[in-house]
């Protein structure tokens, strides 16, 4: 039998992400950040174990971490959607050229049942303000996005001027403290901040709950001049993030999202 040549190697991601615990992880930081204390007893894992499988994804920039707004001796771990897709196309491109998969469609041209989001951080001035325009333009009807604080505050300056930047309307925006919402029912209430993640409350019906731990662009630059590319580069996180949660529900059987 001849021996395979290095061309027919599989891709260093795919042997990377092929090991059980690495996909584990993988897959479950795909929905929420987590501290490592918290993938240990998801996925029932020693911590020695699991810290040795985040560094390897962590040497390969698929996973960063993060540390905590609220408790500076926490960590939280977070995945790269845009990296791990294009080691993801580059595989399949590897395997075959017609493998390689097209741009993907805005979300907002994808059919799905109406869907209700609340996102949640500290001051509500910034990060959620800004899923919450994102939201809107990309799911378009089919989705009923929300924003509130648990100490809400003004919008900030800059949270306004990446919207018109970006073409989105910022109309009807305004900051809301969480209890206004405390007893609505959402399908999905995403914190962004670790600090509101501890403050959250209980909402009906049990709606999917990831944590985004995003930091706050406001602390970036003592002017609001110097802060301004922090701002730009939490809208394209939020946007990365909400593009991969408007995939992942049109991707849910219809029974399971009434």
């Amino acid at each position: 039998m001849r021996a395979s040549s290095p061309a027919s190697a599989p891709p260093a991601f795919v042997r990377l992400a092929a090991h059980p615990i690495r996909w584990q992880i993988l897959t479950t930081l795909a929905h929420t950040d987590l501290r490592v204390s918290e993938l240990c007893r998801r996925l029932g894992l020693q911590q020695n174990l699991t810290s040795y499988h985040l560094r390897q994804l962590r040497d390969e920039q698929l996973v960063s971490a993060r540390r905590s707004s609220f408790d500076g001796r926490d960590v939280y771990y977070t995945l790269d959607p845009v990296r791990c897709r294009q080691l993801l196309d580059d595989s399949a491109a590897m395997l075959h050229p017609a493998f390689s998969r097209p741009p993907a469609a805005n979300a907002a041209t994808t059919e799905r049942r109406p869907t209700s989001m609340l996102f949640l951080c500290t001051g509500n001035s910034a990060r959620s303000q800004l899923a919450e325009a994102i939201a809107r333009q990309l799911g378009g009807p089919a989705v009923s996005a929300s924003s509130a604080g648990s100490h809400p505050k003004p919008i900030h300056a800059n949270a306004l001027r990446v919207m018109r930047d970006r073409g989105l309307p910022p109309h009807g925006l305004h900051s809301k403290h969480l209890d206004e919402f405390a007893d609505q029912h959402f399908d999905h209430v995403i914190t962004l901040c670790d600090r509101v993640r501890e403050v959250c409350p209980e909402f009906p019906g049990k709606p999917n709950h990831p944590h985004w731990s995003i930091p706050d662009p406001s602390r970036e630059g003592s002017t609001d001049r110097e802060s301004y590319p922090a701002f730009t580069r939490t809208a394209d996180e939020l946007e990365h993030r909400i593009r991969a949660l408007l995939a992942w529900i049109d991707r849910q059987p219809a029974a399971a999202a009434v």
